[in-house]
């Protein structure tokens, strides 16, 4: 596919996943839009892949409010008149045994993994049911497939993610909008950082590193594989994860 003048947007895009999707993109030519919530970091981001083909736009962006989700589906459509693609990469995973009652953790993952895909969705579908093309990619994660001790209520966002992306699926199956679930498994990022969790900090420290981690890029290359193939093939979902996981 021709990448000039398609326009790709993602969110959580300050780091990890997001940023080298953002990164592949770009290097193809097409227009890329940035959304996270430091606003600094996706101004270095923005700075730094200036040297590639295509153009980068940004917006500070907290999934979480329905609101700026539509204004962001708004300022790409303002700043290059279509979105091709929407990546709804925004995660958390504060990982935590349901005895410690990290509730406000509980609900912000709800917020962000739950709510924020829903109000993607929600902001760029019309605009694609009316050009009666497009591609919605969300994040989900092998923990949407298998639960773990610590991981119930994450596991329960991210089966949740892959469940309203395959109801998506089945309602633009007469269209030309296709849908995928991307599901990494261990990926280098800043996800682990999140986790406030004590007890399981410390058998994450006892275990050591079970696995070698992904890299974003490797994501990244899921996902363009996703978007560049043909009109008539939609790829539905995407497992990825490391070969000793």
């Amino acid at each position: 596919m021709d990448w000039n003048g398609k326009t790709v947007v993602i969110t959580g895009a300050s780091s990890g996943i997001g940023e080298a999707t953002a990164e592949r993109f770009v290097n193809e030519g097409a227009n890329v839009v940035l959304a996270a919530r430091r606003q600094e970091r996706l101004e270095e981001i923005r700075k730094r892949l200036n040297e590639y083909e295509g153009n980068i736009a940004i917006k500070a962006t907290d999934v979480t409010s329905r609101q700026e989700v539509e204004n962001l589906i708004q300022y790409a459509i303002d700043e290059f008149n279509q979105v091709d693609v929407l990546f709804n990469n925004a995660g958390l995973m504060p990982l935590s045994y349901m005895k410690n009652k990290k509730v406000d953790e509980w609900e912000r993952m709800v917020d962000v993994n739950v709510k924020g895909v829903l109000y993607g969705i929600g902001a760029v579908l019309p605009h694609m049911i009316e050009r009666n093309e497009g591609h919605i990619l969300t994040t989900s994660s092998v923990a949407g497939h298998e639960v773990f001790p610590s991981g119930a209520v994450y596991s329960g966002t991210k089966f949740a993610a892959r469940v309203i992306m395959e109801g998506l699926a089945k309602e633009v199956k007469n269209t030309n909008i296709r849908t995928t679930s991307i599901s990494p498994g261990v990926v280098d990022t800043e996800l682990m950082e999140t986790i406030t969790d004590e007890d399981v900090l410390g058998k994450m420290s006892n275990r050591g590193s079970q696995f070698t981690p992904l890299h974003g890029t490797d994501i990244a290359e899921a996902v363009f594989y996703a978007v560049n193939q043909p009109q008539n093939v939609d790829i539905n979902e995407v497992i990825v994860r490391p070969n000793n996981q």
